[in-house]
């Protein structure tokens, strides 16, 4: 049985991680870790204030950092070195250079690190992967993601647009996981152009970025994301030299591609394949679908996005 704790006690926590890992019949929720004690009293579980005393205790085998992103590396680091597994929210950090310090932790302590980048393990996903490796559309050539919503930067949610906590605004809040997908069907990134700006909202962080990532054999993958836009968008779409493959929406179950069409619905809590895979990878029993050294590509493209600005 692997022992949990949860480190902040926010949306994504209580919705999906949460109940994730109480369903997950390998896994047990041992504590939270909150300076609320309110929040943490309806699931009837040990809290800490801190995360010093409950690293300290000898029973927690893994730890999910689910705290604003300019905690992530101080956190997944600190759990590291404690021997714990992490499985850390996204983005991996708010830098390359944190990256890369998260990373060596993790290969220094031999414990288990993996990210929550959860659409790499949607069916449809998955089922896309293969079939562009057996040349269903032929040779790839151009992917296309788009993500357009409204945020006005208050609510719950307003530390969103603190680049102090957040590192930056939808692309690193939503254009993560759409980057993340890219890497994930076509490999580690080459070359990267970008432009964010402020078009509607004037906070301190972008309100709109497009990215273009370039792949190996000329593939180029292309992410809009917007948080000025009233027309909400899901877009994903593959192009290549024979063919398209279609996973619009990209949060829905359908996949279609030449000659065919597919439903392939995600699971009713996105964050539960996710956590089951961990386990497994920690068991030894599957690789781990989105390990820290594959994710860390996602925050290299987000840091020459930036640079672009």
């Amino acid at each position: 049985m692997l022992n949990w704790i949860v480190i902040g006690i926010g949306d994504i926590a209580t919705r999906r991680v949460i109940p994730a890992i109480q369903a997950e019949p390998r896994s047990r929720l041992y504590g939270l870790v909150t300076r609320d004690a309110a929040k943490a009293a309806p699931f009837g579980v040990r809290s800490w204030e801190t995360l010093d005393p409950a690293l300290a205790d000898p029973a927690v085998h893994a730890v999910y950092v689910g705290t604003p992103v300019f905690l992530h590396a101080p956190q997944t680091i600190q759990s590291l070195r404690a021997g714990k597994h992490v499985l850390c929210e996204k983005p991996m950090a708010m830098s390359e250079a944190e990256a890369h310090s998260m990373l060596h932790t993790a290969d220094e302590s031999g414990k288990t690190f993996g990210l929550a980048y959860y659409r790499r393990c949607y069916p449809k996903v998955q089922r896309a992967k293969q079939l562009l490796a057996a040349g269903a559309i032929g040779t790839p050539v151009v992917a296309e993601l788009t993500s357009h919503g409204w945020f006005d930067g208050h609510g719950s949610r307003a530390w969103l647009v603190d680049p102090a906590k957040a590192g930056g605004g939808p692309l690193f809040d939503i254009a993560s996981h759409r980057i993340d997908v890219l890497n994930f069907l076509f490999g580690q990134p080459r070359r990267v152009a970008a432009q964010l700006s402020n078009v509607v909202h004037h906070y301190a962080v972008e309100d709109n970025a497009t990215v273009m990532i370039e792949y190996a054999g000329e593939v180029r993958g292309m992410v809009d994301v917007r948080w000025h836009s009233k027309v909400a968008r899901d877009e994903c779409r593959i192009r290549g030299t024979e063919g398209e493959m279609e996973l619009s929406p990209l949060n829905g179950p359908d996949l279609t591609y030449p000659g065919a069409r597919e439903n392939l619905p995600p699971h009713a809590n996105l964050h539960y394949p996710l956590l089951e895979n961990f386990v497994d990878a920690v068991e030894g029993k599957a690789p781990l679908l989105a390990s820290g050294a594959s994710s860390f590509w996602t925050d290299w493209v987000t840091e020459r996005a930036r640079e672009s600005r």
